[in-house]
């Protein structure tokens, strides 16, 4: 992972998310209404994606990876298996490339629709997340990134997300410049949050999924 010299952030400096108490519950509603109705509308395709994971035979169907969210609490984020099993054989953990010669026929294609994250709607239904809300990450990447800038704890004031400004527009975090860009983005967005442009960004995302972009 090629990492570039910045310039760390102050230790006292404090990013507070915008939103108020009574905006908080109703984006928690709302994030539970639509993850129930989304695992509802997406039953036929969750059963298609399990039996062509099945069939393609390498690996379970659904991939649970310890990450770290709301008040730096760890949980288990669910996906849909996308990489050949043992993808980490030497036990540390490693950034996801673009082009990723881990990747399955079948995850290959969930990655490029963005179909891997569905089971996410679970994480969201338990209140691990939220629709929209940073990426949340492996502790041994925080790590890293706190060195860099520790106002990534501020991030642990709202619950991570499926989907955000940072992951439409930063593409992969293959490298530390990225990985600090994305939270100057994910707190830029804590900043401003509201729940206009969490609906914005979820519009955002569904059009890529149906057009099947890739992330630049």
């Amino acid at each position: 992972m090629m990492v570039r010299t910045v310039n760390r952030q102050q230790d006292g400096q404090s990013v507070t998310c915008r939103l108020q108490p009574w905006q908080r519950g109703l984006k928690r509603a709302a994030d539970a209404a639509c993850a129930a109705l989304g695992v509802v509308l997406t039953s036929p395709l969750l059963i298609v994606i399990a039996l062509a994971l099945k069939v393609q035979g390498k690996g379970s169907v659904i991939y649970a990876q310890e990450r770290i969210g709301l008040g730096g609490r760890p949980f288990n984020i669910l996906k849909f298996r996308t990489m050949v099993p043992n993808a980490e054989p030497d036990g540390k953990p490693q950034l996801q490339q673009e082009n990723d010669t881990r990747l399955t026929p079948v995850g290959s294609f969930l990655r490029r629709h963005h179909l891997d994250e569905l089971p996410q709607l679970w994480n969201v239904l338990r209140g691990d997340m939220s629709l929209v809300g940073y990426r949340p990450e492996r502790q041994y990447f925080i790590d890293m990134i706190m060195a860099e800038d520790p106002r990534y704890a501020c991030l642990y004031q709202m619950r991570p997300g499926v989907t955000s400004e940072a992951t439409l527009y930063n593409g992969y975090t293959d490298t530390m410049e990225k990985m600090l860009e994305r939270l100057s983005m994910d707190l830029r967005y804590m900043e401003t949050a509201s729940l206009g442009r969490d609906l914005s960004i979820i519009l955002s995302t569904l059009g890529r999924v149906v057009k099947g972009e890739k992330k630049k």
